[in-house]
């Protein structure tokens, strides 16, 4: 069974708890969280600290707090030679202090602390210093039931430039879509299918191959349109036309 001790009451943290909890293969020894944790978000039968000092041995410590925070954490910790690993996607490896084993668990997915979450769904990455830490973060992932990849940090921080475009960059073009059409008291539900048929039409083809719309077609009578639409809202307008501009490089 590996224990683990997991630093951060936040999204990615109290996800972590509630999975390592319920897991038969991992103990979950010890949440720490320097103020006292939501009591809505406890968990039964784990100890919550909120002094370092008092941290146990574990197998792993998950570091699990804002990027900005990461380095100043892992310098505070009281002891050595143990596996600390945080889960940031674009905080490198070498900023963990080197007094201890270092390692990097990222689950690449979207977090809010009141959403259910199945890990199955959670792919995590794993980085390590050395290959018997890398083997117990990939064998930690797949009790959690995650699908688990090998990655550098180089390759994580892409990952995760790449996961921004999918996800954030995705969900404000959502709020300025919901926007527009509350504009003309238009009820959202209405996108939902559309949205989730082009999110599952990626599973079977390329991004390349599913790109549709008037920027694809040229259609340039639609596109004045749309952009004559967008008169009273000039940044919506402007990044409408940046965006016809790049699907129809990529499709020229």
């Amino acid at each position: 069974m590996i224990s683990v001790v997991v630093l951060g009451a936040g999204h990615v943290g109290t996800h972590l708890c509630k999975a390592i909890s319920t897991s038969e293969q991992l103990k979950l020894v010890q949440w720490y969280n320097r103020s006292i944790i939501d009591h809505s978000l406890s968990i039964q039968d784990v100890n919550q600290v909120h002094n370092l000092n008092d941290l146990v041995d574990a197998d792993v410590y998950i570091i699990a707090v804002s990027d900005g925070h990461v380095e100043k954490l892992s310098n505070q910790l009281p002891f050595k030679n143990r596996l600390v690993v945080h889960t940031s996607g674009s905080v490198p490896m070498r900023h963990l202090n080197n007094k201890n084993r270092r390692g990097v668990f990222y689950p690449l997915q979207t977090f809010s602390k009141t959403a259910t979450l199945d890990f199955k769904d959670v792919p995590i990455c794993v980085e390590s210093t050395n290959k018997d830490d890398r083997y117990l973060l990939k064998t930690l992932a797949e009790h959690l039931g995650s699908p688990v990849y090998a990655i550098n940090s180089e390759q994580r921080q892409a990952l995760h430039l790449s996961a921004v475009f999918v996800n954030n960059f995705t969900n404000q073009l959502y709020r300025i879509a919901h926007e527009l059409s509350d504009e003309k008291n238009l009820d959202f539900e209405i996108l939902k299918p559309l949205i989730s048929e082009t999110a599952k039409k990626i599973n079977h083809i390329s991004p390349y191959m599913a790109q549709t719309g008037p920027a694809k077609r040229r259609d340039q009578k639609t596109i004045r349109t749309h952009l004559k639409l967008l008169e009273n809202h000039p940044n919506y307008k402007k990044l409408y036309e940046q965006i016809t501009t790049l699907i129809q490089k990529t499709h020229g």
